[in-house]
């Protein structure tokens, strides 16, 4: 048998939540906004284009677009202010660029810590500043790239890292509130971002695609790459029914790689 699909069995879920998934438009944001959305939330996803997050949106009453840079402070502000509250905000825009560290410059360096960790703190503080309800739950979209290093991503590798350190420390200070801060950790996964970075590494190395991914894969026991809807699925455990005393915690979904 296959897979059910999440909207097939999480209708009612999320029923009368609103929720805010920063970089919806595509792969794990755009999974993420889907679930939610059939578990019956009602969904704001955020970007910075506007044609894959209209995309998202299509069809369904259930989610809306916002054009969003999550670098810039006050549009993230004003973003909280025009849309919100949110009982639940996803803070998964990021970026990934791969270079040696001695061929990393200070404003490449600067760029990936600004959108990965700079970004995710500016979403998830505004998320605390709303007024208290009692229940929230915050997710911050992070990696494996968290919770290990990687060769050739050290930028990435300190952001990620960062957002973990960040979710822990903001899950203590908000601990009894009703609100639960967490981070999920995904190895690679089948999503642009990835497909991207195959067609750098095939580009600097002249492999073929496969020889490319099968790189890339060599430490997934599994030998795949995640799915964003398993992501999404791990998302809706943490904000469904009995996730209440789970806060603080980084959760890997790789396939057994860390």
């Amino acid at each position: 048998m296959g897979a059910p699909s999440p909207a097939a069995t999480t209708t009612g879920t999320l029923d009368g939540r609103t929720v805010l998934v920063t970089g919806g438009g595509t792969g794990i944001g755009a999974a993420i906004a889907r679930t939610f959305a059939g578990a019956g939330a009602v969904v704001t996803v955020a970007g910075r284009r506007p044609d894959p997050l209209a995309d998202v949106a299509e069809g369904t009453d259930a989610i809306t677009a916002a054009t969003l840079d999550v670098t810039d402070e006050h549009a993230v502000t004003t973003l909280f202010a025009d849309r919100g509250p949110f009982d639940i905000v996803v803070a998964n825009a990021g970026a990934v660029e791969s270079a040696p560290a001695t061929r990393t410059s200070l404003d490449r360096w600067d760029r990936l810590i600004e959108v990965n960790l700079t970004g995710t703190f500016l979403t998830l503080r505004e998320a605390l500043r709303q007024p208290s309800t009692g229940w929230g739950r915050l997710l911050a979209i992070a990696s494996t790239a968290g919770l290990v290093g990687y060769p050739y991503v050290a930028a990435y590798c300190a952001a990620k890292h960062g957002t973990v350190g960040l979710v822990r420390a903001l899950a203590k200070e908000v601990a009894g509130s009703g609100v639960t801060v967490n981070a999920i950790c995904p190895g690679y996964t089948d999503t642009p971002l990835v497909e991207r970075s195959l067609d750098r590494i095939t580009e600097a190395t002249g492999r073929s695609t496969d020889d490319a991914l099968a790189g890339l894969l060599q430490g997934n026991p599994t030998g795949r790459l995640v799915r964003p809807e398993e992501v999404a699925a791990t998302a809706l455990w943490l904000c469904g029914p009995g996730s209440d005393m789970v806060t603080g915690q980084a959760i890997a979904v790789d396939g057994g790689e860390t």
